[in-house]
């Protein structure tokens, strides 16, 4: 893709001199990222396009209207954040626009497909639409997998070819998102041959998804079509990516932090143009206190890469990775979407350009949002059967007598990784019993899109030690799921989920602590960036003293739900063994 100008010839005009510019950035200093050189340097700009840039100025620059000081400042592109789910942050996308235009990140490649998995093509279409005419780029990938994988989990709605050629015709369609269902790829299945089929026809890239991807599978999963991957994690993963062609985009999530992962892999490569940064889901409180992409920048230079190569990480190559032809660089012909920059390391932006005017400044956004309506905002998406205190626990199979074996889903650490264990746990009055365990917690994922199913299990290392976690923010399927010690808190979270449209809710003893309300679709709010912050990190202080003491408890319940994470997960369908793409039962035949 590549942004055109409304009249080219002016803008040649322009970089010849032969007509004034709009204006001219002088003092200050370019780093170019095309040949790794950082001199003075004075830019044009002429109708949002950058149309010279003079290296090393010997007078003061001639025919401009203005003139713009940058006080000795580094002139560099707008951040690009490779891969985002902006429904993850909580907020709508103009509010997500209020919160990170002001930390430099001037293009986001957003997959909708938490929403998209929700609402369907209408909600994709929303969230492209909700994008648009903001002080930033908001680019969209089709959704691949909704739902994750078929068969596996119901969701709100079911995407295929023919639905990425009508969602290509959208003007700011630019890929096919993270293609989840790597297994499909692989072995050829004919669903995601054609979904694959479709966006190549229609001229779109393709975004990758490939956990724990080693050696013939990378090699397989790139002949497929996927170009990159955000899920990388482990010792070798990285180097593995790099060297099959793949853009290994380096993910710091307010869940994931995988830079040191995969710098330690390939800090001592002579190359690394392949490497983009990207945030993947990063929640409101987070943004507003931490940063967004210009955090990730950040801490890879803290893991030792050089800042000049952190920027173009940050900009160049994610431009590169998507097609995006004119942005990513501050160069003749892109689009004059550039910071000015105190240090390169500290990154802290003193001020934001976007198709050539000043949108924020020290922290502050200048720019008006548009303030629209939507339909899509005023549904309620929770459509959930009415429950009991007895739906909540888990009956033993008949004639096990007071101890029954379980298939547990367990948790190493607090990563999302989960497998399957077999254990036996005591049986009272027909239930099975957490209580004398508190590394247990029952689990259930009750699917909210009006078909009724729903499943009850076991898992140990969750990290709930009392009451009950539950939220309609489920990663793919986005349905109702709880984590939970008691039956009554549980049902007192769904209630309150099923009453206030979705959201992330705590309770205790049978009452509703504290409640996060997500009522856009179920995962989105759009009040104010200040207040869903606020909001989200009470929730995180409750979920703490309900025992999830990690740095952020907020998703931990997501990682239950996701039947594309190795190796096991719950779906409303049963329990999953993710790479065998089977059901495996919850008590194990005797």
């Amino acid at each position: 893709m590549k942004i055109q100008p409304k009249d080219k010839k002016a803008l040649m005009a322009a970089a010849l001199g032969r007509i004034e510019c709009d204006f001219a950035v002088t003092n200050c200093r370019y780093l170019n990222l095309f040949t790794g050189e950082v001199y003075p340097a004075t830019v044009y700009v002429q109708d949002g396009f950058v149309a010279h840039v003079e290296p090393n100025p010997k007078s003061a620059p001639e025919k401009v209207k203005r003139v713009i000081d940058a006080g000795g400042r580094y002139i560099l592109p707008g951040l690009i954040d490779s891969h985002v789910h902006i429904e993850s942050s909580l907020m709508t996308p103009p509010v997500f626009a209020s919160a990170v235009v002001p930390r430099g990140v001037t293009t986001v490649i957003t997959d909708p497909h938490e929403i998209g998995n929700v609402l369907g093509e209408e909600a994709v279409v929303y969230m492209h639409d909700a994008g648009c005419d903001l002080p930033m780029y908001q680019f969209i990938d089709i959704p691949s997998c909704v739902p994750s994988v078929p068969g596996l989990e119901e969701a709100g709605a079911t995407f295929d070819a023919s639905t990425v050629d009508r969602l290509a015709k959208l003007p700011n369609v630019i890929g096919l998102a993270e293609v989840m269902d790597f297994l499909g790829v692989v072995d050829g299945e004919d669903r995601m041959m054609e979904i694959i089929d479709a966006a190549e026809r229609n001229g779109l890239y393709l975004q990758g998804h490939l956990p724990a991807g080693f050696g013939r599978l990378v090699s397989a999963y790139r002949i497929g079509g996927p170009l990159s991957c955000h899920e990388t994690s482990r010792p070798g993963e990285a180097l593995d990516k790099l060297r099959a062609g793949m853009y290994v985009d380096a993910r710091e999530s307010s869940m994931c932090y995988n830079l040191p992962a995969i710098w330690n892999d390939i800090k001592d490569l002579p190359w690394r143009d392949r490497l983009s940064l990207c945030t993947d889901d990063r929640e409101a409180d987070d943004i507003l206190e931490n940063g967004q992409l210009d955090l990730v920048l950040r801490n890879i230079i803290k893991q030792g890469m050089d800042p000049a190569e952190a920027v173009r990480a940050a900009t160049l190559h994610p431009a590169q990775e998507a097609g995006l032809e004119n942005l990513g660089a501050v160069a003749p012909g892109y689009v004059a979407n550039f910071l000015l920059v105190d240090d390169l390391a500290d990154f802290r932006v003193h001020a934001v350009y976007f198709e050539g005017r000043e949108v924020a400044r020290d922290g502050k956004l200048l720019a008006a949002i548009p303030q629209r309506e939507f339909a899509v905002e005023q549904k309620n998406s929770v459509n959930a059967p009415d429950l009991t205190v007895e739906d909540f626990k888990l009956r033993a199979p008949e004639g096990c007598g007071d101890r029954v074996r379980v298939n547990v889903l367990s948790y190493g650490d607090y990563t999302s990784l989960t497998r399957i264990v077999t254990e036996e746990l005591p049986v009272r009055d027909g239930y099975v019993d957490i209580s004398g365990d508190p590394d247990l917690c029952f689990a259930m994922v009750v699917n909210r899109y009006g078909t009724g199913n729903r499943t009850c299990g076991i898992v140990r290392g969750f990290g709930l030690a009392r009451g009950a976690d539950g939220s309609t923010v489920s990663h793919d399927c986005h349905n109702l799921t709880l984590a939970y010690r008691d039956a009554e808190s549980a049902l007192a979270v769904y209630n309150q989920l099923r009453e206030v449209g979705g959201g992330i809710c705590a309770a205790e003893n049978g009452k509703v602590l504290c409640t996060l309300a997500l009522p856009v679709g179920g995962l989105m709010s759009a009040a104010p960036a200040e207040e869903t912050a606020k909001a989200g990190t009470e929730m995180k202080q409750v979920l703490r003293g309900l025992g999830l003491e990690m740095i952020n408890p907020l998703l931990r319940i997501a990682t239950l739900a996701l039947p594309v994470v190795p190796e096991a997960k719950f779906t409303d369908l049963g329990l999953v063994d993710v790479m065998k793409k089977a059901f495996v039962p919850v008590f194990p035949e005797v």
